[in-house]
């Protein structure tokens, strides 16, 4: 392993580069040949041995954000429990982690409850959360013995009265009345929110678990949004939630936002536990549990996205052409969200062109980065794009018949695999019936 610089030493004349280790993860470096370095282990290694395109994660950097995290808020609330937003990045490894890390964990779905049962985690830790659950998916939940149910609505509630045998934790998610400064995509508290219910309905929910002898109510939840850069937002909803009466638990949610590009102004962790804690204590009961759900703010700097270059076309614009696109990295035609990349096998070199960074897939939508500052890009180079952590996973298609790719978390010079590439073999096996009566005509 060749020795590597660290993100703070300067950037080379022509470059941004010291711009972009705050939105690469933070155990990055490049060595002396240019090449980018993750966790000490050069990209070019990576490609090399796992192929591309590959999720590669930062392992020392998500441990050390989850004890920020986690660390942090015992500290200035020691009644608090941390979750771990798992539709932001749901593959074992990651719920293995988050386990070893402390970490209880929020599920939204049988599929997300069964990938952390298999990674070990304790379901007492687990929250199970979602605004349409089916019947086959509470059963599920209580034979497995989860610590809590967030109901939303009192259809739900129905369906608990026919399942439950036995005592069951409840929290009851209500709708803050917070219109979060997000894409309108990943905004959740307002007032037609499709997630929770407003006070009197809420309040009315209460009243029935209240009365029935299975129902554990424990208190009240909510979530304002994603990618929320605006920590008085978080005050705000705490101080609403405080309307809806005094409890032993109240979960605050998560949706702190991330730093993805240079303009960006994410706040701290330490930012935002204050903003959260100091709100509580003015006005939440001073013995309650508060919970918070980070996901994004968790995995999405740690994570980046490795592709080779396929094609280099300047025509209308220079579009530089990647062996990816909205099949693994769908968030950016959903959200709008802007991303940064770096040719990283020529970190130092001087960004001489804006390009238009496209994908493969047969959308113009795919387009991953629009004007991304690259040196001139030529075929067989390699291109990260960073801070694409949380949800490129999650959102990952078969669009064009493209495979899921490999992930690797990689710590102290080592990598290693968490989830294997996608097969031709895995994409067919869904068709075995028609594959089947094809082949016995």
């Amino acid at each position: 392993m060749q020795e590597t610089t660290t993100a703070l030493q300067p950037a080379p004349e022509g470059t941004r580069l010291g711009e972009l280790w705050d939105v690469l993860p933070e155990e990055s470096g490049v060595n002396a040949d240019g090449v980018l370095t993750i966790g000490g282990v050069p990209v070019t290694e990576l490609a090399a041995q796992y192929g591309t395109p590959l999720h590669i994660f930062d392992e020392t950097g998500l441990r050390r954000q989850i004890r920020r995290f986690v660390d942090g808020l015992a500290e200035r609330w020691p009644n608090s429990e941390v979750l771990f937003a798992s539709k932001s990045l749901p593959v074992v490894g990651m719920y293995r982690l988050a386990h070893e890390e402390g970490l209880s964990v929020d599920i939204a779905g049988g599929g997300e409850l069964q990938l952390a049962l298999a990674a070990g985690v304790d379901p007492a830790k687990l929250h199970f959360h979602g605004n349409a659950k089916s019947d086959a998916e509470l059963e599920m939940a209580l034979a497995a013995g989860i610590g809590a149910i967030i109901v939303d609505n009192e259809d739900e509630l129905d369906r608990l009265e026919r399942l439950l045998t036995k005592p069951q934790a409840l929290l009851l998610r209500v709708i803050p009345g917070v219109e979060a400064e997000t894409h309108a995509s990943q905004a959740t508290g307002g007032a037609k929110s499709k997630f929770g219910l407003p006070m009197d309905q809420a309040l009315r929910a209460i009243e029935r678990m209240n009365a029935h002898p299975l129902m554990e109510f424990e208190g009240v939840h909510l979530h304002i949004g994603s990618q929320i850069l605006n920590t008085r937002q978080f005050a705000q909803a705490v101080e609403n939630i405080s309307t809806a009466g005094t409890f032993a638990t109240y979960d605050v949610g998560g949706g702190l936002g991330v730093k993805y590009t240079y303009a960006d102004d994410a706040p701290s962790v330490d930012e935002y536990l204050d903003a959260i804690v100091a709100a509580a204590r003015e006005h939440l009961p001073e013995g309650a549990r508060i919970m918070i759900e980070p996901g994004r703010s968790i995995v999405a700097r740690a994570g980046v996205t490795l592709y080779d270059v396929l094609s280099v076309k300047r025509t209308g614009h220079t579009f530089v052409a990647v062996n990816g696109g909205m099949a693994d990295m769908l968030d950016v035609a959903l959200t709008d969200q802007r991303f940064e990349a770096v040719l990283a096998n020529r970190v130092t070199e001087p960004w001489t062109e804006s390009v238009q960074l496209v994908g493969r897939q047969c959308e113009s939508g795919d387009l991953l980065v629009d004007g991304a500052e690259l040196p001139a890009a030529q075929v067989g180079d390699l291109v990260v794009m960073a801070t694409t952590g949380a949800y490129s996973y999650t959102l990952a298609n078969n669009y064009n018949g493209a495979l899921r790719p490999a992930i690797v978390f990689v710590a102290d010079g080592e990598a290693r695999l968490v989830a294997r590439r996608e097969t031709y073999e895995d994409l067919l096996r869904l068709h075995a019936p028609a594959i089947a009566a094809a082949q016995a005509e």
